[in-house]
């Protein structure tokens, strides 16, 4: 753990000052206001009195084995593209600060990293275990416990790059935390994405104008550069059924009891569904504009 680092991306959640590392563990500010470091690189700077939770542990376990199948990479190298990763029109654009508002497992921010060496993360989520999850056994990675509706209390201008893969959107907050001229990506489920399990009512339903919201919500902070859209369909045995419904939003619809995984391993029958994967990526470079815009829910 970079205790100097961590510090580097955060201000102090109750003034706003810049924090700096007082070793071993605890960030403070000017004012004396203190927070305490997990001894595994993190810090948690929710509000007092949050009563909102993140994804649990269920989630992200099920999560974690559906996306080290690579049954998304699709959207990674999407993302690679639409970046363009370790590409030369990239020459002479910093990217070394790149901020995953909603990173879950870290899945995504650690494909970015892969293709930008000398880049460094900061994993931010409201689940303290996805924060966990995402730094664990990364060197690259610190960590964050925050709620991106109530802003996250990273440094203005702190990232190159916003990554906001399937989370909460708060547009103002990411305007903020961009330096001038930095990139914010957002991966968001089109009209067609797992149509066949939410026809048949096993997956929740899709915005039809999710598009035109985060258009809308943008407003005059964000200039769009690029929409990629992602289609696949994917062959999915039952266990990856189980497991992509029980690691996203549908799994608060499952029936009491549920897990994850309700087959067992091994025991899945010798069937497959398709499901589509169909998901737009949005790159918007931050304008120098006032903040007029508003954030606009899901």
């Amino acid at each position: 753990m970079d205790l100097d680092r961590l510090a580097g991306w955060l201000r102090c959640p109750h003034c706003d000052a810049d924090l700096r590392a007082v070793p071993p563990l605890v960030l403070r500010c000017e004012l004396g206001h203190a927070v305490d470091v997990n001894k595994r690189g993190y810090a948690s700077l929710l509000p007092p009195r949050t009563r909102v939770t993140g994804d649990t542990a269920e989630m992200l376990a099920a999560r974690a084995r559906f996306l080290d199948a690579g049954h998304y990479a699709p959207i990674v190298d999407g993302l690679a593209v639409a970046l363009a990763l370790g590409s030369a029109a990239r020459a002479g654009e910093p990217l070394t600060r790149i901020l995953d508002a909603g990173c879950g497992t870290g899945h995504y921010l650690r494909a970015v990293l892969a293709r930008t060496p000398s880049a460094h993360g900061l994993a931010a989520d409201l689940s303290v275990a996805a924060v966990r999850a995402a730094i664990q056994g990364r060197d690259d990675i610190d960590g964050l416990v925050a709620d991106t509706w109530a802003g996250i209390p990273v440094r203005d201008g702190a990232a190159d790059l916003v990554l906001d893969v399937f989370a909460p959107r708060n547009m103002v907050d990411f305007h903020r935390a961009l330096a001038p001229g930095g990139r914010l990506a957002i991966v968001a489920a089109g009209s067609e994405h797992l149509r066949q399990l939410r026809e048949a009512g096993r997956a929740v339903g899709v915005q039809p104008d999710k598009r035109e919201r985060i258009l809308e919500s943008a407003g005059a902070l964000f200039a769009p550069v690029s929409e990629t859209r992602v289609h696949a369909d994917l062959a999915l045995s039952a266990t990856d059924v189980d497991l992509l419904l029980g690691m996203g939003p549908s799994a608060h619809h499952l029936g009491e009891g549920s897990t994850a995984s309700s087959t067992p391993p091994g025991d899945a029958p010798d069937v497959t569904t398709t499901v589509t994967l169909d998901v737009t990526i949005h790159v918007m470079r931050r304008q120098n504009a006032p903040v007029e815009a508003r954030n606009i829910a899901d």
